[in-house]
């Protein structure tokens, strides 16, 4: 099948590269009216993408996928076109003295890098689709998107409108399965963004090798939860259990798992159980709470929970309305707290990414500090407390992606801080300043002065006593 259509793929990347070769020149105008156009897709079909996106869920909130979507998407669109002009402005940078007295010049220049794919998941398929392309359009490039096929009504809708708004030179959606992704990410690309797990974050690394295709990869990982003996209990559980239940769970940054000071632990789950109850009064028949997005994955997440109790877990399913979910045909779950974990379980060792909480508890901080510090390096990280010289401590000696303080998930919504992680969970960035030069290519121009540079400083040869005086002078 991946054969059957590579020939497709490859004359759509030629037809955009050849069009992107064309235009050069472009002005800021013809960047400004693509990424208008992608805003105002959002804005027309917003009913449409979102009832499409709750049929692929099974269920998922209208509103839910209007704010994560669709409003914060044409956001982030207001962000670039607010800040284009800035940011395409070329650099001065300094040269050595004194070239400069002598009229050389060095500048930066930030410029296209040609045509950019995107892989996109299917977790949060329209906003990981149209978010990327804000910048790569802000950039100056062409896109070849490539979304998920576990999202297939989605996918399709977003390839039709794209197809109505842009001339596929410009912008172009391609469907299909896995064999369809794995031809995509072998393209000749100038750029290339996958968002999705880390095991296929390595696959496509290794596929886009193979042409030197610099990628952007956001993966995910275990993102912890510190809780420190002065957290407000009662708002970090709430703030916990939000992050944890929005797209049950289905979200690259969502708390993985919650570290607690054993004195408090009951606290802290009895907190995060009261947060679910204010939040999610019910859950089967409840328009807030998404599905699972597949009956595979709902299996993969009942199997980390029956491993983690067969090899000695307490599992704590919080059901505020008491509901017969072993009966429900819904692939609705509820959220599973698990106590007393180990490492050998597999909800410790694999990321959850579903409404599935473990909580491990420490004596001193430095504990949880250790144990974070032992193991890849998280998406996110998430401090809970007032104790300002404990939350520096935490930040200070760990290493993370991104971290929100007293709450979770919330930077990745600060359209101005890079969203990116480090070592497997990640490389590159795109949102601020960050994602426009990760897309662009930023090109050293340097102008020499009309004056012999080179012998004037005992460069050229004949090598002499100038130049050695010139070695003494750099040398000193």
């Amino acid at each position: 099948m991946a054969d059957d259509r590579k020939p497709e793929l490859v004359a759509l990347l030629e037809l955009q590269r050849t069009a992107f070769t064309a235009a050069r020149p472009e002005p800021l105008s013809a960047r400004r009216d693509r990424i208008e156009r992608a805003m105002a897709l959002l804005r027309d079909n917003a009913d449409e993408l979102c009832r499409a996106m709750s049929a692929d869920f099974g269920s998922r909130s209208i509103q839910q996928s209007m704010i994560t979507d669709i409003a914060g998407t044409i956001g982030f669109g207001k962000y670039c076109l607010k800040n284009l002009s800035g940011w395409a402005r070329s650099e001065r940078r300094k040269v050595q003295f004194p070239l400069g007295l002598l009229g050389a010049k060095a500048e930066l220049r930030f410029e296209p890098k040609g045509v950019i794919g995107i892989l996109s998941p299917w977790n949060f398929p329209v906003n990981l689709s149209f978010g990327p392309l804000m910048q790569v359009f802000a950039a100056g490039n062409r896109a070849m998107i490539k979304p998920s096929e576990f999202t297939e009504r989605t996918s399709e809708l977003m390839a039709q409108l794209v197809d109505k708004r842009f001339d596929p030179a410009e912008c172009a959606v391609v469907t299909g399965g896995p064999e369809v992704a794995h031809a995509f990410s072998e393209l000749p690309f100038d750029h290339l963004v996958f968002t999705g797990s880390t095991a296929t974050g390595r696959k496509v690394m290794e596929a886009a090798a193979k042409n030197l295709v610099p990628v952007t990869l956001e993966l995910g990982g275990k993102s912890p939860v510190f809780l420190g003996r002065d957290a407000d209990l009662k708002k970090a559980g709430e703030r916990i259990a939000m992050g944890k239940m929005m797209n049950a769970g289905q979200i690259c940054l969502a708390p993985d798992y919650l570290y607690v000071p054993e004195e408090i632990e009951e606290g802290a789950v009895a907190a995060v159980q009261l947060g679910v109850h204010e939040m999610y009064p019910t859950l089967l028949a409840n328009d807030d709470y998404a599905s699972v997005v597949s009956d595979r994955h709902f299996d993969r997440l009942q199997s980390l929970v029956s491993d983690a109790r067969e090899k000695g877990a307490e599992v704590i399913e919080v059901n505020p309305g008491n509901e017969d979910f072993a009966n429900a045909n819904t692939r609705k779950m509820p959220l599973t707290i698990l106590r007393n974990v180990t490492d050998d379980m597999a909800a410790m060792r694999e990321e959850i990414f579903g409404p599935v909480l473990p909580v491990k508890t420490y004596r001193q901080i430095d504990e949880a500090i250790d144990y974070v510090n032992a193991h890849d390096r998280p998406l996110g990280l998430y401090y809970f407390g007032s104790d300002s010289g404990e939350r520096e401590k935490v930040l200070t000696r760990t290493i993370s992606g991104g971290v929100t303080v007293n709450d979770v998930v919330f930077h990745v919504s600060m359209e101005d801080l890079p969203f990116g992680g480090v070592g497997p969970s990640g490389m590159g960035s795109y949102h601020g300043v960050e994602g426009f030069r990760e897309f662009s290519h930023a090109r050293s121009v340097y102008t020499q002065p009309k004056i012999d540079v080179a012998k004037l400083g005992g460069f050229k040869p004949p090598y002499g006593p100038a130049t050695d005086k010139a070695i003494r002078s750099m040398m000193r």
